[in-house]
């Protein structure tokens, strides 16, 4: 035989590691408004060219141009804008309580905040999320008491979950919020399980998955999608590709290969491509899908491109593995400023009635801070031991009872 080269392994490694000069120009971005709309009902083999461009409405002057633009009136831009900047605020104040020993643990969505709020607006009461840890954002926008997200933070005695998971993994059902799950991959299958059995029983409800664009990687990913396509699942699943995981960037999991937005292709589904930092083009995408979802056309896979600013958590230390400004260099920019700035452009809003609702909800998020400390911080309160063997059994067996008794309760 011929000599033959020697295999090699292919590592994919970041383009920018601390120290070095922060670059986005390998990422595909087209100009806002160029991106073609497809009718709800369009076939998926005409739509194959959809996860290759990027869904823009907002262009650098704060335009909103071009098919996708949602036409939103004045009352949904003023409410999308006090959200976010709601929940940017909320993540700075609770981030600076963990600092000061008042939590255990906190994440921050700093720079992806349109992706929570704008698809909380757009999806129906009825519908259900399954969140990852940065979509804070759908329960501000509607309107969960503040007050008792911190509870949950801290832990106290009035956590709604009584104790039962880690800071900042709520649970709400009444405001279409799943119990959070720290293993992010569970969030497809579950949505997709949800979305099945709402169809099976003939409602008209539908279903929202997150995952990081690192859980791909997963089996999850793949088994949800799988389903989903077989079964025409009633479901939107949302890859939230801002970079990168907690130490290692997207292309650990195939980004260098294609979209994220490509992957449904192999299962049938449309895959949209979306500016995660545009509020519009959110608001609009996930209108989309879930008008497809409704209209029982089955699953769409939308990637929304976005940068995690902060770090992965209050246990990570982006400045280790990326450069410290690499935040400054995003060419997609702040969703926040963004969405100011298209509303000054409208005449609807300006930088006075800005810093005046900036105050009001910085007095807000005092008062539920107040409300909640006088309660308890980390380890000053804590839910009663009993609330252990509470809601986990119909029928506790004998070693339950058991222990029950061990401990007075």
């Amino acid at each position: 035989m011929p000599d033959l080269p020697k295999l090699t392994l292919h590592i994919p490694v970041p383009t920018a590691r601390p120290g070095e000069a922060a670059s986005f120009d390998h990422l595909p971005f087209s100009p806002a408004g160029e991106t073609r709309r497809p009718p709800i009902d369009a076939r998926e083999p005409d739509m194959r060219d959809m996860p290759y461009g990027l869904i823009r409405v907002l262009d650098d002057d704060g335009e909103a141009v071009g098919p996708w633009n949602p036409g939103l009136d004045e009352d949904r831009l003023r409410k999308g804008l006090a959200a976010m900047v709601q929940t940017r605020l909320f993540e700075d104040r609770l981030f600076r309580a963990h600092r000061q020993g008042k939590t255990s643990f906190f994440m921050k969505s700093t720079g992806e905040e349109a992706i929570g709020v704008a698809q909380s607006l757009v999806l129906g009461v009825g519908d259900m999320c399954f969140p990852t840890y940065r979509v804070q954002g759908w329960l501000i926008a509607r309107d969960y008491p503040i007050a008792d997200m911190i509870n949950q933070i801290y832990s106290n005695e009035k956590d709604p979950l009584k104790g039962r998971q880690l800071p900042i993994l709520y649970s709400a059902r009444d405001y279409g919020f799943y119990s959070l799950s720290g293993n992010v991959g569970s969030r497809f299958g579950h949505a997709v399980g949800w979305a099945m059995a709402s169809a099976y029983k003939g409602d008209d409800k539908i279903a929202l998955g997150y995952i990081g664009e690192g859980t791909t990687a997963e089996g999850d990913f793949h088994e949800a999608l799988t389903f989903a396509s077989v079964y025409r699942a009633p479901v939107i699943l949302v890859v939230t590709n801002n970079q990168w995981a907690i130490s290692s960037f997207s292309g650990i999991a195939g980004a260098e290969q294609t979209t994220f937005a490509a992957k449904a292709l192999a299962y049938g589904i449309p895959g949209l491509r979306v500016d995660g930092n545009d509020f519009l083009a959110v608001w609009a995408a996930t209108q989309w899908a879930a008008d497809r979802a409704r209209a029982n056309l089955g699953a769409t896979l939308i990637e929304f491109v976005t940068y995690r600013a902060s770090g992965h958590s209050t246990s990570d230390d982006p400045t280790k593995y990326r450069p410290a400004d690499e935040a400054e260099h995003w060419p997609l920019g702040d969703p926040i400023v963004r969405l100011k700035a298209h509303l000054v452009k409208t005449g609807i809003w300006s930088d006075e009635r800005h810093a005046q609702m900036e105050a009001e909800l910085t007095d807000r998020l005092r008062t539920a801070q107040r409300e909640a400390e006088a309660v308890g911080t980390l380890g000053i309160s804590k839910p009663s031991v009993r609330e252990m063997f509470e809601g986990v059994f119909a029928e506790p067996d004998w070693r339950v009872i058991e222990q029950r008794r061990e401990l007075g309760i």
